[in-house]
């Protein structure tokens, strides 16, 4: 039960707006009239979170879903009807639905805003705003309306009065620094999730597998800080190196910036070692308070892709709270360890539902 007072939660950070505001950009280049499809609204349970949206072009071509398929030829079916009309329209399917044979799998209802049209400088803005790692705020109203501005902090998705406001954070990025089977398997493992990876090694052979796999990889020639290394606070840095005389200074550098999550393998006799090199070499405690370690939700893992799997979950989930999506608040709940933390630092709160993560409490592999 919500305690009195709490505000409403926050809807779940929606994956691939760039992307879908990248396909509207690209129908309209060639002279194709659009619609953008928003879900604004849930009743009872749904596979998508309200701020979803679909491009939808005449020609019967679209980006992005509200189902596991089982709507989306009516959805387009309609944007592309309202398309012809030139007037904004809200469409509701699964429950209470006037499309009674049209039903979603979970029993629950949807109301879609289908915008007909949107200015096409609006979706380059919004576009330019992801792209260059901002948030981005559309505000949509029900007359089809649309504004396009970077968002704020303490903006987020939801209806005021009769305008509908859609946050879109920048994706995920992960800065990778290291070497080994590791690496190249989170490299793998986070490309497929649909982050911007971004891999940092002092190994040449690795440097050409993953560049002829389509990654983003420099090529490390020392141990000394680099231009390389840069981030913003919907980055995470994780380092995976066995030979931890490449770490130091480069963690250092890492935790001089603004990145949401730094994290490095190892054990945690390993991990005492690292935070006692990064004290000698002057780092604050409160940056080095910053730094997890062992990285991963799975502890003891003894190999990469476990490992891999283990650490992107981890920053997949401080990412939700990163971005304020995972929930509308934070309160104490129980550790592993029996004690108490504010629910996000290792535990957060999502949907009723304690999700915890063994920080400090695991080790992985890594030595």
């Amino acid at each position: 039960m919500r305690k009195p007072g709490r505000p409403e939660p926050l809807a779940l950070r929606v994956k691939g707006a760039a992307s879908v505001l990248h396909f509207l950009i690209k129908a309209c280049g060639k002279g194709e009239r659009v619609a953008l499809v928003t879900l604004t609204h849930v009743i009872g349970r749904s596979s998508r979170a309200p701020g979803t949206q679909m491009g939808v072009s005449e020609s019967g071509a679209y980006l992005g879903s509200f189902s596991g398929g089982c709507i989306e030829a009516a959805v387009v079916a309609e944007a592309r009807r309202v398309i012809e009309s030139g007037v904004a329209e809200t469409v509701r399917f699964g429950d209470g639905s006037p499309f009674i044979d049209i039903k979603l799998p979970c029993g629950g209802g949807i109301d879609l805003l289908i915008t007909p049209q949107p200015p096409l400088h609006l979706l380059v803005e919004a576009h330019a705003l992801l792209a260059d790692r901002r948030p981005a705020l559309l505000s949509l109203g029900k007359d089809g309306a649309i504004s396009a501005v970077a968002a704020r902090d303490g903006d987020s998705t939801r209806w005021r009065d009769e305008v509908f406001h859609v946050r879109h954070d920048p994706d995920l990025r992960i800065v990778i620094v290291g070497h080994g089977e590791e690496t190249r398997a989170l490299a793998s493992i986070a490309s497929a999730y649909g982050a911007q990876v971004v891999v940092l090694t002092p190994n040449s052979a690795l440097v050409d597998l993953l560049r002829s796999a389509g990654t983003t990889v420099h090529h490390l020639k020392t141990p000394a800080p680099s231009p390389w290394l840069e981030t913003d606070r919907f980055t995470a840095t994780v380092f995976l190196f066995h030979d931890h005389d490449w770490e130091s200074a480069l963690l250092k550098q890492a935790l001089e910036q603004d990145g949401f999550f730094v994290g490095a393998m190892g054990s945690r006799a390993t991990h005492a070692v690292r935070i006692a090199a990064l004290e000698r070499a002057g780092v604050s405690i409160e940056s080095i308070d910053r730094l997890t370690g062992p990285i991963g939700l799975i502890p003891a893992t003894r190999d990469p892709e476990t490992l891999a799997l283990s650490a992107l979950g981890q920053i997949a989930m401080r990412y939700e709270a990163a971005c304020g999506r995972a929930a509308s608040g934070y309160e104490p709940v129980s550790r592993f360890d029996g004690s108490t933390t504010p629910a996000g630092d290792g535990v957060h709160i999502l949907q009723g539902v304690n999700v915890g993560e063994f920080i400090g409490s695991s080790s992985n592999m890594g030595g």
